[in-house]
């Protein structure tokens, strides 16, 4: 039988479609009273051995190595922690014109939250950047951001962000850092295994942020937050994004050539240092924002489905002229030996 694949001229990722599909699902049937408690315990599982298997697939020495070049990583880490945030607050000003307050604080806290692993090393991989290094940028980005993105969340968005305490820090390190530590200690002997069944343990991974959005869009529904939003405001949300990838791109880009890196890295750097992560991002605001998740993170649903269809086309760009590559970095280097 052959396989099926999705048609190359389709612009929208699948998964983007299930989780659309998983949201009308939480709107249509949410999950209430004991069966939101089995929900949401089972996504905190999900979540949990998620982390665990992020831990399980990075290598140690690979960490180790990739600490060599920690120019790359202060960068990428700059960028996700410092320069998004940074625009994140200057977004205050379109209040109510074009955000409501309670969208604001999602996009807010979607600038917060650390960088992706797997899509930074698929598109650095496509456009024949340096994809070592992005595997430690994207991996340092999400254990930083563990201890990090609640932080700054406490600090920018207050008692607002869902009632932020150290409990809240305490539970993110047990769902998220906890695993991947215990999912890194148990390699040795796991590794081989996961390396095998890459296929199988992706579906986990896609399905557990299925479930994770269809228990915060429950919860969302049967708190009644919904009629907060409509389509124009939803319109405005989209264009800031809009202006907020491009910026992240264009400063990913050129300040990478501005701090002499040569184009390898510079394309590592703009697809870790431009996008955020789902992964990371969903548990987090489930924790801190409590019934109001829903909206907090719909401006990341948003802006994770922009930033894929943005760098697959950046990334196919950037991979269709070897020669100019090639010339570029002789070029960097030549300048950096100066």
């Amino acid at each position: 039988m052959k396989r099926l694949h999705w048609p190359s001229w389709m612009p929208v990722d699948p998964y983007i479609l299930l989780l659309l599909g998983t949201v009308g699902l939480a709107a249509l049937f949410p999950a209430r009273g004991g069966a939101a408690d089995v929900a949401s315990g089972a996504s905190t599982a999900a979540i949990a051995f998620l982390f665990f298997l992020y831990g399980a697939r990075l290598s140690t020495r690979e960490a180790l190595d990739g600490l060599r070049h920690w120019r790359l990583h202060v960068t990428v880490l700059a960028c996700t922690f410092v320069v998004f945030p940074l625009l994140g607050l200057a977004a205050r000003g379109l209040v109510p014109v074009f955000l409501t307050h309670p969208l604001y604080q999602g996009l807010l806290f979607l600038t917060l939250v650390p960088s992706t692993i797997q899509s930074s090393i698929a598109f650095t991989s496509i456009a024949r950047g340096n994809v070592p290094a992005a595997i430690c940028a994207g991996s340092f980005s999400s254990l930083v951001g563990i201890v990090v993105t609640p932080l700054l969340a406490a600090s920018l968005l207050g008692s607002s962000g869902g009632g932020f305490s150290a409990d809240s820090l305490v539970e993110i390190v047990l769902q998220l850092l906890v695993p991947f530590l215990a999912g890194q200690l148990l390699r040795r002997w796991i590794g081989g295994f996961v390396a095998r069944h890459k296929k199988v343990l992706g579906l986990v991974d896609r399905g557990s942020i299925l479930l994770v959005v269809y228990t915060a869009f429950s919860e969302g529904m049967v708190q009644g937050i919904w009629h907060q939003v409509s389509a124009v405001r939803l319109g405005g949300l989209l264009v800031v994004e809009a202006v907020l990838l491009a910026v992240m791109l264009t400063l990913t880009w050129y300040g990478g050539k501005a701090l002499r890196f040569d184009r390898e890295d510079r394309i590592a750097i703009q697809f870790a240092g431009s996008k955020k992560s789902l992964a990371s991002g969903l548990p987090m605001a489930s924790v801190l924002f409590g019934a109001h998740a829903s909206l907090a993170v719909l401006p990341l649903m948003l802006f994770h489905q922009m930033q894929l269809m943005v760098c697959a086309v950046i990334a196919k760009r950037r991979a269709r002229d070897p020669l100019e590559a090639s010339g570029e970095r002789r070029d960097d280097r030549a300048s950096a030996t100066a």
